[in-house]
């Protein structure tokens, strides 16, 4: 019997993918290593990191100050840096974890993504994640599934719908093979919201997250003069008409919605307080050099009592179009065979 693990449940390690010269950092390679260094010195506070990176020793040099928890150092070549959409997703089988590896071809041929699509399986040959491997198939990227952990996956059309990803399946036959491959009983597919800037195709993992099997905080704009403003308050409507397993509307959690943010150019950037990691005994949130950054916060410590809430700049971070959340990818207890 297959299942999903949800977020909160407890982790091996985090991985990242650090940015290098030949990746499409490289104008801003000075400035977005700092905020890299800060995501990962966090994380190891309470748990181990998995660092890709093109060249290992080069790396080596920006992290001097001890871990209370180790990096495990992978040398690896990439093409960019978003471990949530190249990363592995676990689930367990029998309760034993399996790594399941999707084809990222680029959020839909968008950008290269040839080395990235390789990198879960070099991590298992290299036996830092466990052997228990399957490919699953299909063209999926880590930041569109939202589970919690017991059977209801949560997911957006406009992106698995894709027609650069899986145009031979239709919304029946991905459902089925999500439901197959990740030991899922539904799937809530939300038809609304989308981030200026943003390259996904609408991952979830940037408008509505579980918190809680029954508990979904969500982006929220209430500017009607703002373009985000209609389909968002679609989306609210289609979160407010979904139930839990056991009949019940879901608690809403809205997220601030915070100042716009732009390029240099005058392009707006894909500012989104939903793409927070969760560790094991902490939250780590996306902040953005605005005045909504504290009020995010707070209201993740209510929903998070238990776990310490972090702040950490991440404005460098969307000039690539992605957050936190998209750097990282979280591997569930038992996926690394040394912890």
């Amino acid at each position: 019997m297959r299942r999903f693990p949800a977020e909160w449940e407890p982790q091996s390690a985090v991985q990242l993918t650090f940015p290098h010269e030949q990746s499409d950092w490289a104008p801003i390679l000075s400035e977005v290593i700092p905020c890299f260094v800060d995501i990962v010195q966090a994380i190891t506070r309470f748990e181990p990191v998995i660092m890709v990176c093109n060249n290992v020793e080069t790396v080596k040099k920006y992290f001097s100050a001890p871990n209370t928890f180790p990096i495990y150092w992978i040398e690896l070549p990439s093409n960019d840096t978003w471990a949530r959409d190249h990363g592995g997703i676990t689930i367990y089988n029998d309760d034993q974890p399996l790594i399941l590896d999707y084809v990222f071809n680029g959020w839909g041929l968008k950008f290269p993504a040839d080395k990235d699509n390789l990198i879960t399986q070099q991590l298992v040959k290299q036996n830092l994640l466990v052997p228990f491997y399957q490919h699953g198939g299909i063209v999926l990227e880590g930041g569109a599934l939202e589970s919690d952990g017991m059977g209801t996956l949560l997911t957006t059309a406009e992106c698995l719908l894709s027609p650069n990803r899986n145009p031979h399946l239709s919304k029946v036959e991905i459902e089925a093979i999500l439901k197959q491959q990740l030991g899922l009983e539904r799937v809530l597919w939300l038809h609304h919201g989308y981030l200026a800037g943003d390259d996904t195709d609408s991952h979830i993992d940037t408008l509505a997250r579980f918190c809680h099997p029954d508990t979904i905080a969500y982006v929220k704009c209430d500017d009607p003069e703002d373009e985000h403003y209609s389909a968002l308050q679609e989306m609210e409507a289609e979160l407010k008409s979904f139930r839990t397993l056991e009949g019940l509307p879901y608690k809403l959690v809205a997220l601030p919605w915070p100042d716009p943010c732009w390029d240099l150019e005058g392009n707006r950037l894909p500012a989104t307080y939903a793409n927070f990691l969760i560790i094991n005994g902490a939250i780590l949130v996306p902040t953005y050099e605005v005045k909504q950054d504290m009020e995010a916060l707070s209201i993740l410590k209510n929903v998070f009592p238990d776990r310490e809430i972090t702040g950490i700049n991440c404005r460098v971070l969307i000039e690539q179009h992605g957050s936190l959340h998209c750097v990282t990818m979280q591997y569930p207890a038992g996926a690394l065979p040394t912890i």
